[in-house]
């Protein structure tokens, strides 16, 4: 075994490139954990002897099915599935399920990788995993969302259970696509079990649930600004994307007394100088919940700029939350959100930042956290419906609230313990992947060669 971080990091990434080839996503997502955990994994030998690592970007299982569906027409189309269970040392897998037309088995390990970290650091019992399936919501009516999601859910019903795997939402996928799976599991298995996260309130569902990544990026950036006694208050904050996540953030943002300017969708971003206030946010819910709309809307209700096919970073701000999607951020556009005096950066999304990116954060010396910490919020209320549904009872949405605001500021708290340099300056992506890896690998050593 080298006793040289550097080459440790080259070897193992050469051996993951050999057996994954071509899956870009993936190897960006394990080169960042193995170039923050190769100097705390040469000082700790047993994880290499026992190969920890090389067990973990295996994953378990990986499952791959077709998914037949008609349309209102009468037509037949397939689509594929997919749901990659990737380790289960300290709980049932965990993981949302992700419809998109570009999705692929990359992606989905690449996701399922993060959720094993992320999932570790709520300090709850779930494991890693993430699915879901190349078909595009977008433009299908509610009857062919139903039959393509009873199809789906009667494959996928086989490999989950509330004890073995208990899928989520992700993007494509939420309450309305959470409740056609659930009731074709109901179906298909004669009892009413939590196997689904993201029910609705009145048949098993968790309060703060939608809010909760939102909520829990905005609670992760103010435990970071508490550390230079700063806080959101009085901040000017760009955001991405305009679903669930973003609007949420929104609401926190204002709740705290921050500055929203941001929203963006695929098609491109609007600007509002005047800031996002809560009447404004509730046009977008309708637009973008209700309607299907497109952010465009908008710019042309508010008469604010819209810039097409661009992501909102070139926008001068304090804090920007990235709650889109994968590599949304480029070398580039982080130089240019710092040098706009950004100095916070919360993501709220799995890995926005490119490798470049994330570097240049983390070279600024900036207030930078990684999606595994800061978007842990979302899961950590998934698992908080698990624990309600096992015992028949609903939190209120105080206690939801409050049990959320707590896991992240116990995130934030071992991110700092482990990611804390002698300059007294943070690593929060150090800090969040030793955190997240040694209560996962602990937890492998103790059971064995499994």
């Amino acid at each position: 075994m080298t006793k040289d971080p550097k080459r440790f990091t080259e070897d193992f990434m050469a051996y993951v490139k050999a057996k994954n080839p071509g899956e870009a996503e993936f190897h960006q997502a394990v080169l960042e954990v193995v170039e923050t955990l190769s100097e705390f994994l040469v000082k700790n030998p047993r994880y290499v002897e026992a190969k920890i690592l090389e067990r973990m970007v295996e994953p378990e299982r990986v499952i791959q099915f077709r998914v037949p569906w008609t349309d209102d027409k009468g037509n037949i189309h397939i689509n594929r599935g997919y749901r990659v269970e990737m380790n289960s040392a300290i709980g049932p897998y965990k993981g949302g399920l992700r419809f998109h037309p570009t999705i692929n088995l990359n992606i989905f390990k690449f996701l399922a990788f993060e959720q094993v970290l992320k999932n570790s650091l709520t300090s709850l019992p779930m494991g890693g995993g993430k699915g879901g399936s190349d078909f595009d919501p977008k433009g299908k009516t509610d009857s062919e969302v139903m039959r393509f999601c009873q199809s789906f859910a009667t494959e996928l019903a086989r490999h989950i259970g509330p004890d073995t795997d208990i899928p989520a939402g992700d993007i494509g996928v939420g309450g309305r696509e959470i409740g056609f799976m659930f009731g074709q599991y109901k179906r298909l298995r004669n009892e009413f079990t939590g196997v689904f996260t993201g029910k609705g309130i009145g048949w098993g569902g968790s309060l703060i649930r939608p809010e909760a990544t939102g909520y829990g990026t905005v609670y992760f950036a103010e435990e970071m600004l508490k550390t230079k006694k700063d806080s959101i208050n009085g901040k000017t904050v760009t955001i991405s994307g305009s679903g669930n996540v973003a609007q949420f953030a929104v609401e926190k943002v204002l709740d705290l007394g921050g500055k929203p300017v941001t929203l963006s969708d695929s098609g491109g971003t609007i600007y509002d100088p005047d800031g996002i206030d809560r009447e404004k946010l509730e046009y977008v819910k309708m637009l973008k919940n209700y309607y299907r709309g497109r952010i465009y809307e908008y710019a042309d209700k508010y008469n604010v700029q819209y810039f097409e096919n661009e992501r909102p970073w070139s926008v001068k701000c304090d804090v920007a939350l990235p709650c889109a999607t994968q590599n949304e951020i480029s070398g580039s556009q982080a130089e240019t959100l710092l040098k706009n005096g950004c100095f916070v950066v919360a993501e709220g999304a799995n890995m926005p930042s490119t490798y470049e990116a994330e570097h240049k954060f983390l070279n600024a010396g900036i207030l930078y956290a990684p999606g595994k910490a800061a978007n842990a919020g979302g899961v950590a209320v998934s698992g908080l419906e698990m624990s309600q549904n096992s015992m028949r009872m609903s939190w209120t949405r105080e206690e939801v609230d409050e049990k959320l605001k707590c896991i992240m500021e116990n995130i934030h708290s071992m991110c700092v313990e482990h990611g804390k340099g002698s300059n007294g300056v943070v690593n929060y992506v150090k800090g969040a992947n030793i955190a997240g890896f040694v209560k996962v690998a602990d937890a492998m050593l103790a059971q064995g060669l499994v």
